[in-house]
């Protein structure tokens, strides 16, 4: 799992995505969406509970993307 924030001009508080996505394919959305002629391209992600967020790239203000968390596995709990 993956934690991106997502910086939106002119807005206070930014956006804060968890998605199953790598770093690379991140990356490799935000370079398409940015390679829209026209600064008309969006920037697309889909978060963990299958939600599509998306922000138009003339929007953009920043995006930072966490590291890669490793899932649990097994029953046991922390105490």
């Amino acid at each position: 799992m993956m934690e991106i924030k997502i910086g939106v001009r002119s807005v206070h508080r930014e956006l804060v995505v968890e998605t199953d996505l790598s770093a690379d394919q991140i990356e490799n959305e935000l370079s398409k969406a940015l390679a829209t002629e026209n600064g008309g391209g969006v920037f697309s992600v889909t978060d963990v509970n299958g939600r599509k967020v998306l922000v138009p790239t003339a929007s953009l203000g920043f995006i930072e993307i966490g590291e890669e968390e490793a899932r649990p596995v097994g029953f046991g709990g922390t105490l």
